[in-house]
């Protein structure tokens, strides 16, 4: 096999036909969940001002520091300011709930996305620097009932998808600003005199953004850290009760979760509530996803004051565990019929039969090239094809066809007219391919990207 020419970009991937039927189940599922519990879909641009995320996310984490994919603007046209790809949903869609005047909608406004992110990550199993991302956001009310709700729609997609006895979910509350002001203040204050026993990362992160050594993969930082003061200690009376009522809404919904007082997340816009989908067995590194509260957000993006709390869900690491558990999902590319021929007059009759039989939801491929009959049997059976209808001269000339079943390797003579009934009846009427758009009376679904 020769060397291709060119290859994709390190750490992107072609998401191929049988990844896609993973992809379409997932997106079926959280479109399903989401519309269940009145989430209205959002798509936000991929690229936004690059203030957005320094602002949104945090200017001292890695995703602003090392994962950017910037874009700069043309002069030409007066746009020289720099422009980032998305690095994950919230901020961008907390900007256009401030641009689009959504605190005029019913309040709290429940939104959706699922699409591609960009982080200029080190490419590893399972992380990719372009990948997919399913995101749910309740924003516009402060409650633990929405955060309990938000939880249980995740769990729920989680379930569907026949990952979540993969999984555990881990819970924290991290407090308010203040409180996360004060603890840092505490542990920059417990590594003085031990700054040499940090990698040099950590020893920066410690002047930029303490909570996130917390997050260190050393396993030094991780020993040291041990006797290090915890952010539980620093947590206020009213964050502890929200946190304690979130876990007896969690029970109500018979949600099973771990407490994990180190969990913290590694973006700054996070208060109280914060939660992750942890493997079993290998803990955060195989991790679906997470989220929590924001309620300072919006406010640091120039709206006003307005609580929020969201879930973001890498879509690649649920196809992984999905793979891994032998989680099979319904192949809807099957061919139905081949259509096989011969001669330039049932040629010509054969694309009227494909066509109809297309129409009425029959999934068929046509060989209409130049190949012998025998040849074109072979490609039949590589589409694992469940029926062949076989078109010569001789069928033309007295207006039959041939139906040939492919798994019993049985075949029969039949009039022409007699070939789509006969197909669409051994098919079944409720396995054929049809779908129709319907005004909101309807009930059709229009199979989404």
């Amino acid at each position: 096999m020769a060397e291709p020419m060119f290859r994709t970009p390190k750490g992107t991937h072609d998401v191929l036909p049988e990844d896609h039927m993973y992809m379409t189940y997932i997106k079926k599922a959280v479109r399903h969940r989401c519309r269940q519990a009145g989430y209205k879909r959002i798509d936000t641009p991929m690229f936004e001002y690059r203030g957005v995320f320094e602002r949104g996310i945090g200017e001292h984490t890695d995703i602003v520091e090392k994962e950017l994919f910037t874009v700069r603007g043309s002069k030409k046209e007066g746009e020289e300011a720099e422009f980032a790809l998305r690095p994950e949903f919230t901020a961008g869609i907390c900007r256009s709930y401030i641009e689009n005047g959504m605190q005029q909608l019913p309040q709290p406004v429940e939104l959706y996305a699922i699409g591609q992110c960009f982080r200029h990550d080190r490419p590893q199993k399972g992380r990719y620097r372009q990948f997919h991302q399913f995101d749910l956001e309740i924003i516009g009310l402060k409650d633990p009932s929405l955060d309990a709700q938000l939880i249980h729609v995740v769990t729920n997609i989680l379930q569907d998808v026949k990952i979540l006895d993969r999984l555990t979910l881990q819970v924290n509350n991290i407090g308010t600003a203040d409180n996360r002001k004060a603890y840092a203040e505490a542990v920059k204050d417990f590594f003085i005199g031990k700054e040499h026993q940090l990698p040099e990362e950590d020893r920066r992160r410690l002047q930029t953004n303490p909570m996130r050594v917390l997050d260190s993969k050393n396993e030094d930082t991780q020993i040291l850290l041990k006797t290090a003061p915890t952010l539980d200690q620093f947590i206020g009376d009213e964050s502890r009760q929200f946190h304690e009522t979130l876990l007896e809404y969690l029970e109500e919904l018979g949600i099973k979760y771990v407490l994990n007082p180190r969990l913290v997340r590694g973006l700054d816009y996070y208060c109280q509530t914060v939660f992750e989908f942890w493997d079993q067995s290998t803990g955060a590194q195989n991790a679906v996803g997470g989220g929590g509260r924001y309620d300072g957000l919006i406010e640091l993006l120039g709206g006003k004051p307005t609580p929020g709390v969201g879930f973001a869900g890498g879509v690649e690491r649920m196809i992984w565990h999905m793979k891994e558990a032998g989680v099979t999902v319904p192949n809807k590319d099957q061919v139905d019929v081949f259509v096989a021929q011969l001669g330039p007059e049932a040629k010509k009759k054969c694309l009227s039969l494909i066509s109809e039989l297309r129409q009425l939801g029959v999934h068929t491929i046509g060989a209409l090239g130049e190949a012998s009959l025998k040849s074109q049997m072979r490609l039949a059976d590589k589409f694992e094809a469940r029926y062949t209808l076989l078109l010569g001269k001789m069928e033309v000339k007295e207006g039959t066809v041939i139906l040939r079943d492919m798994k019993a390797g049985k075949q029969k003579q039949i009039k022409y007219e007699q070939a789509i009934p006969q197909v669409t009846k051994l098919l079944g009427t409720k396995n054929l391919d049809t779908y129709v758009l319907q005004d909101h009376m309807g009930e059709a679904e229009v199979d989404e990207d």
